[in-house]
């Protein structure tokens, strides 16, 4: 699908461009979401370039992923889509920057698109300039990851107090109990994962624009530019203290499973040695030989009952001194 934005009213005004339609001369933004052939020819002809394919947008050489043909800058970065979901994914969109328009080739629908394109529609985004608005979609796409970011930190702290809650506020789990919060903490780490990823080719894309906008024209792009520099930074290394935190929670979870399993083992070991003596006993007397005078007796019976009682009693109150149970 293309959609062309052009200026109208103070605000970019988009429309989308149907099979065999022309493109606007005047679009500033140009969006393919899923072209087709026939509209990647149509972009190709009315722009005179060629536009990467997705195998071209896929590869991870940065040489691939950023490089400048003549006055037009091609930039490729992995952005998130699907953040609220359990299962968050990252595609490829390319941002291509002529003289006088923005092109996008994107495969996949993020969120920041949607909110920017609204915005457009809302004639909140005012600005003649292709490379502004640049900025500004990459300005809406940094947003919308430090959100993610900060619900993915609330999150984490939600599992962090899950695990470490006290013991009696929680009565008593087994390590069944903690199965959930894996899969959370490996959803969790999935989609941080995912996000140093993304901010990593942000970062190369400000980078590479940093040293294109070289001029006089390129003044408020400029300064954009580095407060886009400074936010990717600060959500990086966010980022990282989040990925550190999701690794020693993993590490404290099985330490406490493993934990629980020991503590387990322990009492099934002190329950088979406290009833060992008895056991012993009982095989004695149930021994089928003719000669036994206790069986003859009336209180050989219950002398027997006392003595396992006893040889039960006397290991469990040696472990319960010593503090093993």
């Amino acid at each position: 699908m293309l959609r062309a934005y052009q200026l109208l009213n103070g605000g970019l005004k988009g429309v989308v461009i149907g099979a065999g339609e022309p493109l606007p001369t005047d679009a500033l933004w140009i969006d393919m979401y899923n072209p087709t052939p026939e509209e990647r020819r149509e972009v190709d002809k009315a722009l005179s370039l060629e536009m990467p394919t997705r195998a071209d947008m896929e590869e991870i050489e940065i040489s691939s992923r950023l490089y400048q043909e003549d006055n037009n800058l091609f930039m490729t970065a992995l952005v998130l889509s699907q953040t609220e979901t359990d299962e968050p994914t990252s595609g490829a969109v390319t941002f291509v920057l002529t003289q006088e328009k923005l092109v996008t080739i994107r495969y996949l629908d993020p969120q920041p698109f949607r909110t920017f394109a609204l915005r457009c529609e809302r004639a909140v985004v005012a600005t003649a300039r292709a490379e502004m608005v640049l900025m500004q979609l990459l300005d809406a796409i940094v947003d919308r990851m430090a959100d993610v970011l900060e619900k993915t930190g609330a999150d984490v702290e939600g599992i962090s107090r899950e695990i470490f809650q006290p013991a009696k506020a929680l009565g008593y789990r087994s390590d069944k109990d903690f199965q959930q919060v894996l899969r959370e903490l490996g959803r969790k780490y999935d989609l941080s994962s995912k996000m140093r990823e993304s901010l990593l080719t942000i970062g190369r894309i400000v980078t590479f624009l940093n040293q294109a906008f070289d001029g006089k024209e390129f003044k408020e792009a400029r300064t954009h530019v580095k407060t886009l520099s400074r936010d990717v930074l600060s959500l990086q290394d966010h980022s990282s203290f989040l990925s550190n935190k999701l690794t020693f929670l993993l590490d404290a979870t099985l330490g406490l499973i493993n934990i629980e399993q020991n503590t387990v083992i322990k009492i099934m070991s002190v329950a088979a040695i406290v009833l060992l003596p008895p056991t012993m006993f009982a095989s004695i007397w149930g021994m089928n030989f003719h000669y036994m005078p206790e069986l003859d007796k009336w209180w050989g019976y219950p002398m027997a009952i006392i003595a396992m009682i006893i040889s039960a009693i006397l290991p469990y109150v040696y472990f319960k001194r010593r503090g093993w149970l």
